[in-house]
């Protein structure tokens, strides 16, 4: 069996783990050091990595740039746990995970748009508690899966 971590990398992100007992699922931790606890303890028993490739932009009206500057250095502090662990990832886009699981568009469900992917991810797992924060990670894990082959 491929064991599979799949990332959601905003602060208000989580993480999907697919292993021999099943999925679990952690919303991101709120420090570094416990980012750092979690996601190494979970590269350490998988196979892969699928992480969502996020841009430059972060959504809301009037986004500060230290919005932006903050994203990016938890991206790339992912990522460095990731290379240090010599674990295989992939990067996905939103627009790529979201077709793979059928989601729609966000212009078709407009402000409903993260009740609607919990929704689906819900569905999807239906044992787990979803919160909007591992949401996103569900479903990427939900990728993952049918790209690997598992469903």
């Amino acid at each position: 069996m491929t064991r599979i971590l799949a990332i959601d990398p905003g602060m208000s992100g989580g993480l999907a783990y697919l292993g021999a007992s099943g999925v679990i699922l952690n919303s991101m931790p709120d420090t570094d050091q416990d980012i750092s606890i979690l996601v190494s303890d979970r590269l350490a028993i998988s196979d892969v990595c699928y992480i969502e490739k996020v841009g430059g932009y972060v959504g809301g009206k009037g986004a500060p740039g230290s919005s932006m500057f903050n994203f990016g250095r938890n991206v790339g502090f992912l990522h460095g746990l990731i290379a240090a662990s010599k674990t295989r990832v992939i990067e996905v886009p939103p627009q790529r995970w979201q077709k793979t699981i059928g989601a729609g568009t966000k212009a078709t469900h407009g402000a409903k748009w993260k009740a609607h992917l919990k929704g689906i991810a819900q569905q999807r797992q239906p044992r787990q508690v979803i919160t909007l924060k591992t949401a996103d990670a569900v479903l990427i894990l939900e990728h993952a899966m049918i790209s690997e082959g598992l469903k």
